[in-house]
């Protein structure tokens, strides 16, 4: 059995809810983008350098909240005045 990076032990303790904040130098510059997207908002991760702490990147908090239901009650929207009317192709069916 072959030794788990400090990237896999990262990933699995974060998907057992057991987030490791600190990770060498090496492993990040090698994981940089999965390590940014596993972050949840506002959850900081720690880069290290022989030990000692060098920089600390935090995930942004969303910008836009997603839609929820109900977001566009009583807008206004425009239809089409004929929407609903009979299309063309299907004239001979309609007879």
């Amino acid at each position: 059995m072959g030794q788990s990076s400090t990237f896999e032990v990262v990933t699995e303790l974060h998907l057992k809810g057991l987030l490791m904040s600190t990770i060498s130098l090496k492993e990040a510059q090698a994981n940089l983008p999965q390590l940014i997207e596993e972050l949840l908002p506002g959850e900081e991760l720690t880069i290290t350098d022989h030990g000692e702490p060098l920089a600390q990147v935090k995930k942004a908090e969303p910008l836009h909240l997603p839609c929820q239901a109900g977001t566009a009650k009583d807008q206004i929207l425009w239809i089409a005045p004929d929407f609903d009317a009979p299309l063309d192709e299907f004239r001979e069916y309609m007879q």
